[in-house]
């Protein structure tokens, strides 16, 4: 019950300062168009800082296997979410069912999950969510990618683009520092952890831009948001929680995979509906929905997380 309460805390303290983003985007305190700086901003350097900074911590082996497992956790519960997903998705509408799928499959664990390991569970927290992005990524860039262009994408160009995406750079930094036992000077590694603290604010405040520029009165008649709305807030993260029961698996890293996995659509499920002339109000009406119903949803997998596992 204590996660449930201090998630359900934490949530509503994401939910105030998505209000001020969406609050100053509405006042024209900043300009909409900032979004995409912000975005870049966030992506580029502020969460390879905090990734980066999570591994500075003293070798534990524990916390290597603990690592290890969140790798394995992570990609046994994203293929898991991609076969509920299609299973739960043959009938719907042929023309939006990339989108649909893909804000089903991929969630919003960087805008809205690490803000919330951080708090929950600090740096060793980050450490296991980094397993997951790095796994998430693989996949976004591959299977998601593939899906959405229908299969019309480069081996080469899938490579370069995972090769290159800055948080996975981060990771493999970070894997290089803490294997290796390389201490980092203080002076380095302070602005690094400074500059990791932004992400908190800074996603929040990018959500509440984003919708602040959606029109939340179309929302229920967009096709599909239902859909959507059950297979990634509901059915995922039951198969889930069905998986671990299974296995019977238990401990932070464990719980921090699963959390990230339950969380809200992915906010670049607008960006990719944009750029592969998908319906981009369906899109944005994805992440809105799923990111309002989350306070909800989350702290509902904090509880059963204390009382199952």
């Amino acid at each position: 019950m204590e996660l449930a309460i201090i998630t359900a805390r934490q949530v509503i303290i994401l939910f105030l300062m998505i209000f001020a983003g969406f609050a100053c985007a509405k006042a024209g305190i900043v300009q909409r168009q900032a979004k995409q700086a912000f975005s870049d901003l966030l992506v580029g350097l502020v969460v390879p800082c905090m990734v980066i900074n999570s591994y500075l911590s003293p070798f534990n082996p524990q916390t290597l296997r603990n690592l290890l497992l969140a790798y394995v956790l992570s990609a046994v519960l994203l293929i898991a979410g991609i076969a509920v997903t299609f299973i739960c998705t043959g009938r719907t509408p042929q023309n939006d069912r990339p989108i649909i799928r893909f804000a089903s499959i991929y969630s919003n664990s960087a805008y809205m999950g690490f803000p919330l390991i951080s708090v929950l569970f600090g740096n060793e927290g980050l450490l296991y969510a980094s397993a997951f992005v790095t796994v998430f990524n693989i996949l976004l860039w591959t299977q998601g990618i593939l899906m959405l262009k229908g299969g019309r994408t480069s081996f080469r160009q899938t490579i370069r683009t995972i090769a290159t995406t800055p948080v996975l750079l981060a990771v493999a930094a970070g894997l290089i520092l803490y294997l290796g036992r390389i201490p980092v000077p203080e002076l380095i590694q302070t602005p690094l952890e400074m500059i990791g603290d932004m992400n908190t604010p800074l996603s929040m405040f990018i959500t509440g831009m984003m919708i602040a520029e959606s029109d939340l009165k179309l929302l229920p008649t967009r096709r599909g948001l239902g859909t959507v709305l059950v297979i990634r807030l509901a059915a995922i993260p039951a198969v889930c929680f069905l998986l671990y029961r299974l296995l019977h698996v238990s401990g932070m890293a464990a719980q921090v995979v699963l959390l990230l996995e339950a969380c809200p659509c992915a906010a670049i499920t607008s960006v990719f509906a944009i750029r592969f002339g998908y319906d981009e109000q369906l899109a944005a009406g994805t992440v809105v929905a799923s990111t309002l119903f989350s306070i909800l949803t989350l702290p509902l997998c904090a509880l059963l997380l204390d009382l199952l596992l």
